[in-house]
């Protein structure tokens, strides 16, 4: 971190009401985020986080307050009613899904946009509800216990308050309307119902985090805590968990990184956004997630590939050899290596790891520049080439293949026979003792 942090950075109390007032907002938003993310309605979430603006302008025109009650109101009203009119149109007059949403959020959002410039007289930043403010929003405070406290981290936190006791409240049927809503049904859970409070909790939690993030970046809070910590479990309870330490994380990082960042481009003394950067450091962790995650991980699933390859292509060896001694013949281990590149088209260097493998496995060994199966070796490879022979046998007389036409897809379809498959495969097809070319199959062990 030397060299990071400039030697005059210097915390202040603001910074710390900053950091709770982003850390408040991207925790509120994730919450929900998660249902969006299950239930793949994460465009619901940005339509609503823009749609609503007619809400909020409708507020103001009519009460001519700032207050945040009129705001949350006119959200909630138009949060449902995105989903509502979303819902119709894909129903009723058959708009695609995605489409019908397209045409809602964007007319909304028009509509919100013409709305709030007639609002000026009332005091309606646009730059504040499409942006966010939440370096002022800390100014506005209100005087607690003796603490001077923003006005947002109290609007912030009650709207999580809710969000957390609504989640545990309905946790059991959310669970289930986001995995099965088939059977959500089913069980009189009504998960149309639970949909419209969902959004209406995504419509209010927006409102509150507009004044922190604004409404174009807020979506980036409502998804990607939630995204990444999906990555990285596939249990609900800890991704709820996940997404809002994520959540957290992204708010003072990004903070953190608004200040101190600019100078690392030669703008000493300069900050940027902060709302900006909570979203960069969110989406910095999203992405370290999708490399290490331990199962969805993309460095894990290719090490699962690159194991999957390896095992294919030791199977093949076994399989070239066992077909060698079958004939009764000896070779060595760079003919070997001829025929099974020749064979599967593998590479002389993923080749030569995948004997290495056998050896150091004690199923294959050396002499006298001969290669030859040990007899684990030699059952394991007899459990490929049965496979092999019989998808032949399948091939040819259950689906009329030709006998010169099977190889090739026993060739791939021999390396997903688990033993099991291999016996009702074998049972299927009469316990033939040749394949279709007329080649013993080897018994089964």
């Amino acid at each position: 971190m030397i060299g990071l942090i400039p030697a005059d950075f210097a915390w202040r109390s603001g910074d710390t009401w900053t950091v709770v007032v982003g850390a408040l907002a991207a925790a509120a938003c994730a919450l929900p985020g998660n249902f969006l993310v299950l239930r793949r309605l994460s465009l619901m979430g940005d339509a609503i986080s823009h749609a609503v603006l007619p809400g909020l302008a409708a507020a103001f025109l009519i009460s001519g307050s700032l207050g945040g009650v009129e705001m949350l109101i006119g959200a909630a009203v138009v949060g449902v009613l995105t989903a509502a009119l979303t819902q119709w149109l894909h129903s009723v007059a058959r708009v695609e899904e995605s489409a019908a949403l397209g045409v809602v959020f964007s007319v909304l959002f028009a509509l919100g946009l013409v709305l709030i410039r007639q609002a000026d007289s009332i005091d309606l930043d646009p730059d504040c509800v499409l942006y966010g403010q939440i370096e002022t929003a800390v100014l506005r405070t209100t005087e607690i216990g003796g603490w001077q406290v923003p006005e947002a981290a109290l609007t912030l936190m009650g709207v999580l308050m809710v969000n957390v006791l609504v989640i545990a409240l309905l946790f059991k049927e959310l669970r289930l309307a986001a995995f099965d809503p088939a059977l959500a049904a089913a069980l009189g859970f009504r998960p149309l119902l639970l949909h419209y409070a969902l959004m209406t909790l995504v419509a209010m939690t927006t409102v509150a985090a507009f004044e922190s993030v604004g409404s174009i970046l807020v979506i980036a809070m409502l998804i990607v805590p939630a995204a990444a910590a999906r990555l990285l479990t596939d249990r609900l309870l800890p991704m709820l968990l996940l997404s809002g330490l994520i959540a957290v994380i992204g708010a003072a990082g990004g903070h953190l990184l608004a200040i101190v960042a600019p100078g690392w481009f030669g703008y000493p003394g300069v900050s940027t956004s902060t709302a900006g950067m909570i979203c960069v450091a969110v989406g910095l962790q999203f992405g370290l997630a999708l490399l290490i995650a331990p199962r969805h991980g993309l460095i894990v699933r290719s090490l699962r590939r690159a194991n999957l390859r390896a095992r294919i292509l030791r199977e093949d060896i076994l399989g070239v050899l066992y077909r060698v001694e079958e004939s009764g013949r000896e070779i060595s281990a760079a003919v070997l290596r001829s025929l099974v590149r020749a064979a599967v088209g593998s590479g002389p260097l993923a080749t030569r790891l995948a004997l290495a493998g056998l050896k150091r496995r004690g199923m294959v060994r050396g002499a006298e520049g001969r290669i030859r199966l040990t007899e684990p070796g030699s059952v394991a490879a007899r459990s490929v080439v049965r496979a092999h022979r019989l998808w032949e046998v399948y091939l040819s007389e259950r689906l009329g293949l030709r006998p010169d036409h099977v190889h090739g897809t026993a060739e791939r379809l021999e390396h997903l026979a688990a033993p099991g498959i291999r016996e009702v495969l074998a049972g299927d097809v009469g316990e033939p003792a040749r394949d279709p070319h007329g080649t013993e199959i080897p018994r089964g062990e």
